[in-house]
Parts: structure tokens; sequence; C-alpha cells
């Protein structure tokens, strides 16, 4: 029996029906997630399916610029984790990174461990990034991003969160991408003054920003307080929109981060609960007209071609 032949019949047991399959407990599969990613095609243009075991994965991973079209399938975000610790640098310590455009996640946990969770660690406010999100298009469903400060990089690109849960307490929410989370937890764990955003919109034309509609603001045990956003950038802009905020949230809300008040963007709008108290927020909160809130919060806001409901999965229906 040829090599060739044993090298194609490994290969069918570990693609099958299209989906590619990761089980370090399974010799048909790949044993890591970084070995399944590397097996797909470069430029391809179909979507591929990963499918991951239940379990945790100690690796960091990247997905290549090059390799669009990938869907990363967990079997739940408390069944399918991906953990490393790696810290000082928000370049490069993200346990995953995602370089491609056109790239679908459901289902999974990522966590930088560097310095998560806050309790165990005595230097946990150094950049410790959970994931990197770089590519367009890039979709996340029912995915959980857990870390410290500088957790979830959103860097660049139309990205869209639904049903997510972000956890850190300085800037844990960071980056210039265009992005809406609708339905997703945001979860504050220091015990002393945070920051969940830290937009980093650069001027006035960019189209970027972080929408929050429809989510949930709140504390797990041990969180203090924080504010809802600071000025990264001159132009930041982040819109709370429909959201339940509790009260963690220091009553000036917002922190200009010594930037031009004239040319930031931070915005709460018909929000609810204990911590959505505007009568002693900054003065230079922002009013939006309703055409103007509707152009944030519909998704033709991040999504002007259809491109997400070709995802793998009809995230709308779920």
């Amino acid at each position: 029996m040829s090599s060739i032949y044993i090298l194609a019949v490994f290969l069918c047991f570990r693609l099958t029906n299209g989906i590619i399959y990761v089980d370090p407990g399974n010799p048909y599969s790949f044993p890591t997630i970084q070995s399944a990613i590397d097996s797909v095609p470069s430029n391809n243009n179909q979507w591929f399916e990963i499918s991951i075991k239940e379990g945790v994965f100690n690796e960091k991973v990247t997905i290549p610029s090059d390799k669009p079209f990938i869907h990363l399938k967990g079997e739940g975000m408390e069944r399918t984790m991906v953990v490393w610790g790696d810290g000082d640098s928000i370049a490069t310590s993200s346990t995953i990174s995602f370089l491609a455009d056109n790239t679908f996640v459901s289902r999974m946990t990522f966590v930088n461990s560097h310095n998560y969770p806050p309790k165990d660690h005595t230097d946990s406010e150094v950049w410790a990034v959970a994931a990197r999100i770089s590519g367009d298009k890039s979709a996340f469903y029912k995915c959980s991003f857990l870390g410290f400060q500088d957790t979830l990089y959103d860097e660049i690109g139309r990205h869209y969160f639904k049903d997510c849960t972000i956890e850190g307490a300085v800037d844990f929410i960071f980056g210039d991408g265009q992005s809406i989370y609708e339905q997703c937890r945001v979860l504050v764990n220091g015990g002393n003054i945070g920051w969940i955003t830290a937009q980093g919109r650069l001027d006035e034309n960019s189209p970027t920003g972080f929408v929050f509609n429809k989510c949930m603001i709140t504390k797990i045990s041990g969180g203090g307080k924080t504010f809802l956003g600071r000025a990264w950038k001159a132009y930041s802009r982040v819109i709370y929109y429909k959201s339940i905020i509790s009260n963690i949230i220091v009553p000036e809300g917002w922190d200009d981060w010594q930037k031009d008040v004239n040319q930031l963007t931070f915005v709460e709008h018909e929000c609810r609960g204990s911590g959505y108290d505007m009568s002693k927020r900054v003065e230079w909160v922002k009013k939006l007209s309703p055409q103007e809130l509707q152009a944030f919060t519909n998704i033709s806001y991040i999504d002007n071609e259809g491109w997400i409901k070709e995802l793998p999965i009809d995230v709308f229906d779920q």
C-alpha cells in the first residue's frame, strides 16, 4: 500500500462531510486547533467547519490572514476552552488571533491566564489579551472572552458579537473596530476603579465605534466600580443602547482621558438599571437624534451587504 494512499485515507478520516475534527483522544482527528487550521487551504472561498471537542486546549492559536471562511465550532462556552498565559504586549500576548476576514466562532471560551482569574495573580495590571480580532466580517456567537486587562482586542474591521460574555477590569474591550455587541454580558471583575471600553477611533470621518445593544453590564463577586469607557484615541465612540446597567458604574460614567471632549461620542440611550443615572454624568455625554441612533443600532451599521446572513449558523434565529 503506497504512502500516498495511506495519507489520503488518513485525511479522509480527519475531514468528514466537509467538517474538520479536533479531538486529542482520537487518532483520526487533529490533536490541536492550530493543526486543524493549518490544514485549511490558503485563500479558500468556502466555509470550513472545524468541530472542536469538549475540553481545555492549552495552546496559542492564530488564524492567519490567508485563511478566511473558517468556522470554529465548540461544544459550549463552559465545555470547549482555549487557554494560554502571555502578557506585557498588546500585539503578541493574545491567546487567539483572528487575522483573516470572514471568520465565525460559536460556543467557545478564550482565556488569557496570565492575569486571570485576578485573585490568583499579584501582577494583574498588565496587557494580557484573550482574543485579537483584526479581520473584517467576523462574528462570534455564544462565546466567552475572559481576562483582566485588555481582554478583547477589537482591533479593526466589522464585527458582530451575539450572546457573548466579556469579562475584565481595565480597558477590557478596546481597539478601533466597527462592532455591534448584541445581548451580551459584560462582567467587571476588578476590585478597584476600572474602565470597560477604550475605543480607538482616530478621526471624525472614521465609521468605527462600539455599540452595545440590549446588553447586561454588571460585575462578578468581588468586582468594583467602573467607568463605561474612556477615550483611548481622539474621536472615541461608544454607544450603550437599551442595555441594563447595574450600580457598578461611577456617577460620572465616562473618562475623557485628557482628550478634547467635543470630539468624543459617548452615548447612553433608553438604558435601565440602578447604574443608569444620568443626573451626575459628565456634561459632555452626547445625545443623538432618533435617525442617528438608528444608523448605529441597526445591523446595517456593520453589514449592508448581507454577510451575516451567509454565516454557517443563522444567528438572527437563535
